[in-house]
């Protein structure tokens, strides 16, 4: 059997110790599968007295990793240090640097850096990998990049952060609001205390435009993202959503549009209704799904366990042993030079019904200042539901459905009763979701 490939490994939180455990555990069916045994060398983290429960007195210890990376007995560096600048890119230099490859899960890097670290890789001869920045175990950027390779995509979508899919499944089964169960999801470990980056869509959309890139050979645009959260979906809304056939989730999606000739590149994330009988509708829990349309395929469903220490370090073993094949291939499927720079796309004129939650006062008048806006804009409205008797505010929740209109129509009507006293709240716009 050829040389043992070695690795060093930063990061040693729940997927560290997981890359530590899962090359233990299973050492001698991954030497079979790679061809070679996968060795790990080295390691470092920020405290070197915790107890991880793992053994990790076989690895020479780092203080620093970017000095680990210099080490003559590393092959490959593993970042799992996380953060988009700080020591994770400063390892991932540093790796590029001293010849050797890279294997990260860090979405948050790669979205904003991926471009200069895929040409740096590219410059040095190394392999850059990261298949578990994006839906943890699912091999979904393997199966674009690979599987789909033939394939001309023209849409990519999917549930892309499990704790917003965790929160809105258990607003659907329990009928709690969506601040009660934040609170339970950070209580079991599910949410961040900060769970900024999730509930606002920013992991969502770090993810997003790292599939678009290598599912439509564009450079990576993070900042082109159009990006809403979750965090003013009401139990309300989920009620209103079942009541008219579908659930809410967390949908990124992102295409082509040619319609003015030059393919242009439509990235977003925020919350849609999806019907009853779509893929996406049953994909509960933690679960992550990836979406992806091609001429040739047809459409193809990735899903699975979107995190946690045993998917998420499956994923970065498996980025392991390609290298260990010698399998090094481009980042993003093709050289980072060949990525085509594609401007964002408009939004303004793509049709769709989509589902608008008001907050009123419980006085005449209100619905007729709604209707005409909505009239005014062009807008016309499928259906219209209001349920409940008013809050201690006295306030009432109305709910209604468009019709398939331009996109712009429905800003128009926002546009038009901004400021109106009919409404004590910004009203709350979410897309429903073809089939």
């Amino acid at each position: 059997m050829a040389e043992p490939l070695k690795i060093a490994l930063a990061g040693l939180g729940t997927v560290g110790t997981g890359v530590v455990r899962l090359i233990e555990t299973n050492a001698d069916l991954i030497a079979r599968r790679a061809g070679r045994p996968i060795r790990i060398t080295a390691v470092s983290a920020r405290d070197r007295s915790k107890d991880r429960g793992v053994d990790l007195s076989p690895y020479a210890w780092e203080d620093d990793p970017v000095a680990m990376a210099a080490r003559g007995d590393v092959d490959v560096v593993v970042e799992l240090v996380g953060g988009s600048d700080g020591p994770a890119l400063a390892l991932a230099r540093g790796a590029f640097k001293h010849g050797k490859g890279l294997v990260t899960a860090n979405k948050a890097m790669i979205a904003h850096h991926g471009l200069e670290l895929a040409a740096s890789a590219e410059q040095t001869s190394v392999p850059l990998k990261f298949e578990a920045a994006v839906a943890g175990g699912i091999p979904v950027i393997k199966g674009l990049s690979e599987g789909a390779a033939a394939n001309a995509i023209d849409r990519v979508y999917g549930i892309l952060n499990g704790t917003c899919n965790y929160i809105l499944s258990t607003m659907e089964d329990t009928g709690a609001d969506f601040g009660d169960v934040l609170a339970e999801a950070q209580r079991l470990g599910y949410a961040e205390a900060d769970p900024t980056f999730d509930i606002e869509g920013i992991d969502a959309a770090h993810k997003l435009a790292i599939l678009a890139s290598i599912a439509f050979g564009a450079r990576l645009r993070f900042d082109a993202v159009e990006t809403m959260g979750i965090s003013r979906v009401k139990a309300a809304d989920i009620e209103q959503a079942r009541a008219l056939g579908y659930v809410i989730r967390l949908i990124g999606t992102a295409e082509i549009d040619r319609g003015e000739g030059v393919p242009r590149l439509l990235q977003r994330v925020r919350p849609h209704l999806v019907p009853f009988d779509h893929p996406l509708a049953h994909v509960d829990g933690a679960t992550n799904a990836v979406v992806a349309e091609g001429n040739f395929m047809g459409r193809l469903l990735f899903q699975g366990a979107g995190a946690g220490d045993g998917p998420t370090a499956s994923a970065v073993v498996a980025d392991i042993i390609d290298i260990a094949r010698g399998e090094k291939g481009a980042a993003f499927s093709m050289p980072a030079g060949d990525l085509e720079a594609m401007e964002p796309a408009p939004t303004g004129h793509r049709l769709g019904r989509s589902y608008i939650r008001f907050t009123v006062p419980d006085r005449p008048g209100v619905l007729a200042d709604i209707t005409a806006a909505m009239r005014d804009a062009g807008v016309s409205i499928e259906s219209l539901i209001q349920k409940g008797d008013p809050d201690d505010d006295g306030e009432v929740i109305l709910a209604l459905v468009t019709h398939e209109v331009p996109e712009s129509a429905v800003s128009e009507a926002m546009r038009i009763l901004e400021g109106s006293h009919s409404l004590t709240a910004q009203p709350l716009v979410m897309q429903i979701i073809g089939d």
